[in-house]
């Protein structure tokens, strides 16, 4: 049987999988599944600066010749609709097969979409690809009011963009915080404060209860307790579903998203799945998880990679995320859930500080905004398993440079 990896996706973790394969030595044939038609491109500014300079040539990850040189071959605009795994066939649109040795599953989420009146009115959009970011775009110039609903990390990026345009928006969170499940409450107040500041109208603990047409087009929102927003355009954020149902079909385990083991194998043999549509236990945590960022895409690919090369190893890498909302950048090292303490460094006022969360005495995660050295201290010393005390982080960042040095982490 011919030696052939499939890689089904293209997002950052499908194109990092195809060229780390080669990196790490794989001979066999590389073959890129996406049922985009675009080259692999970065996601993250797709909500920011591709908005207000539509430079997709800027956002290709890696050249056509990246490919070629590697040997990858790019299947692009193609979809994938069923997995013969007995056979070792992915099967795509149109009846084509294409045999495999080893399969990877990079099919990453798609919006999640509430089952609400109105939502396939003209000027309701969600913004996942690039194909969302260029309709949005084109719709722009003809844009005065724009509702966001779900105060994640795509809607206050979002938000901060339209502004930044000249729109006026209105950001709907039912929660009572924004990015409620992302950072520590003191981070969430600050990021509505300064967000207010600017212009958003922030409406949190709000429930949305329907879109309102006219002539087909959206034209308002209503929440549950009866307010009404103008929207010529409406953008859904209200989170992600994992594109599992090829996996599913065939028959691989599913819970919130495709079940992998410590190796990201899946629980059919030679398949295994990276990325926003995988859901594993997380060395921290200590229980299953499923990620959505560009971090664990990406280092997720690389250990396909080296467990396809034969040097598998369990996944334990620190989980990093971030966020460019108006004049905050937000970056969070470790994952804050179970955290039950926390110590505050830096200066608010200056929009500049760092949170840092415990549990107990041990250091698990580190929410800074504007504030990239606190950042990349902390990945470091949540990498090494070193716990700052109170008095460290009073001391300021030399100290925590100190302490996360290699040969104190050695």
């Amino acid at each position: 049987m011919v030696e052939r990896c499939i890689i089904v996706g293209a997002g950052h973790g499908g194109s990092q999988a195809a060229v780390s394969l080669r990196q790490e030595g794989y001979s066999g044939e590389i073959v890129l599944v996406s049922d985009e038609k675009d080259l692999p491109y970065h996601r993250p500014p797709l909500s920011k600066s591709y908005l207000k300079t539509p430079d997709a040539e800027g956002l290709v990850l890696r050249t056509e010749a990246v490919y070629r040189d590697n040997a990858v071959e790019l299947e692009l605009g193609i979809c994938a609709e069923r997995i013969d795994t007995s056979g070792k066939r992915l099967v795509l649109a149109g009846g084509r097969e294409l045999e495999f040795s080893d399969l990877v599953l990079a099919t990453g989420a798609r919006a999640r979409m509430p089952g609400l009146p109105g939502m396939d009115l003209d000027g309701v959009v969600t913004l996942r690809t690039m194909e969302d970011a260029r309709r949005i775009r084109a719709a722009m110039p003809r844009v005065e009011n724009v509702v966001i609903v779900g105060g994640g990390f795509i809607g206050m990026e979002m938000a901060h963009s339209c502004i930044g345009l000249g729109k006026s928006v209105t950001l709907i969170e039912a929660a009572p915080r924004v990015l409620a499940r992302s950072v520590a409450p003191v981070v969430s107040a600050h990021v509505e404060q300064r967000s207010r500041s600017v212009g958003i109208d922030l409406i949190t603990g709000a429930q949305l209860a329907a879109i309102h047409g006219e002539n087909g087009r959206v034209a308002a929102v209503s929440t549950a307790d009866g307010r009404r927003f103008d929207a010529d355009m409406v953008v859904m954020g209200i989170g992600a579903v994992p594109n599992v149902e090829l996996a599913a079909d065939a028959g691989l385990e599913i819970a919130n998203g495709i079940v992998v083991d410590p190796n990201l194998r899946s629980s059919a043999a030679n398949i295994h799945a990276i990325g926003d549509c995988v859901s594993f236990d997380h060395h921290q945590l200590g229980t299953r998880v499923r990620l959505e960022s560009v971090q664990n895409a990406t280092d997720h690919a690389r250990h396909v990679a080296l467990a396809l090369t034969g040097r598998a190893r369990p996944y334990a890498e620190v989980a990093w995320f971030w966020s460019d909302q108006g004049d905050m950048k937000l970056q969070t090292a470790g994952l804050s859930a179970g955290a039950d303490n926390c110590i505050g460094s830096g200066d608010p006022e200056a929009n500049a500080f760092s949170v840092y969360h415990f549990s107990g005495q041990r250091l698990v995660a580190v929410d800074s905004i504007n504030r990239p050295a606190d950042h990349m201290i902390a990945r470091r010393l949540l990498a090494a398993g070193i716990s700052p005390t109170a008095a460290d982080i009073a001391e300021g960042p030399q100290r925590l440079k100190q302490m996360a040095s290699p040969a104190r982490a050695g």
